[in-house]
């Protein structure tokens, strides 16, 4: 099976959290990776407005894919917040369709943004506004590295049902 070529083009990814979710965007080129936007998602109603500007963000950006990352404990078990932005990711691939959306594991992301933040002067109410970001844009770069390495989109395809496709139109 040959590797396929790596795809230009403008990619967001997801760090779906209970109260904020971070959102980052690639260059065109789908080398670098920075934070975008925080988006609240504390109540049900907040979450469905934060789904539909991501939406938005995707098409006003010109995405060709949105990575949503999949939170999975260190031995790789699913609990809550795993089946939490899995039902996140099925939503907004019906809501951007035709954009592939994928699940990626994002262990240790939010981790590495707050060590990065603190080192570079960061207190911990200014991590608190902008973490979110922050590991939405470490996931991003992981995501965009293994794919450049590999030749291979990285994670899991979130798969639109036929009754779903065009739903967020």
């Amino acid at each position: 099976m040959s590797q396929l070529p790596f795809r230009q083009g403008v990619r967001l990814a997801v760090d779906v959290g209970s109260v904020r979710i971070g959102v980052a965007r690639s260059d065109p080129g789908g080398v670098l990776a920075v934070p975008l936007t925080v988006l609240r998602s504390g109540s049900s109603a907040l979450a469905g407005q934060a789904r539909a500007e991501l939406a938005r963000l995707a098409a006003g950006e010109g995405a060709v894919e949105v990575i949503v990352g999949l939170p999975v404990s260190l031995s790789g078990r699913e609990g809550a917040a795993a089946a939490g932005a899995r039902e996140f990711a099925a939503d907004l691939a019906a809501r951007v369709a035709p954009v592939p959306v994928r699940l990626v594991d994002e262990r240790f992301t939010t981790t590495e943004a707050h060590g990065a933040l603190r080192r570079g002067g960061k207190d911990s109410r200014a991590r608190r506004q902008v973490i979110d970001a922050a590991a939405a844009a470490i996931l991003l770069q992981a995501a965009l590295d293994t794919e450049r390495a590999t030749g291979r989109p990285p994670g899991q395809l979130v798969g639109v049902a036929a009754s779903d496709h065009g739903a967020g139109a």
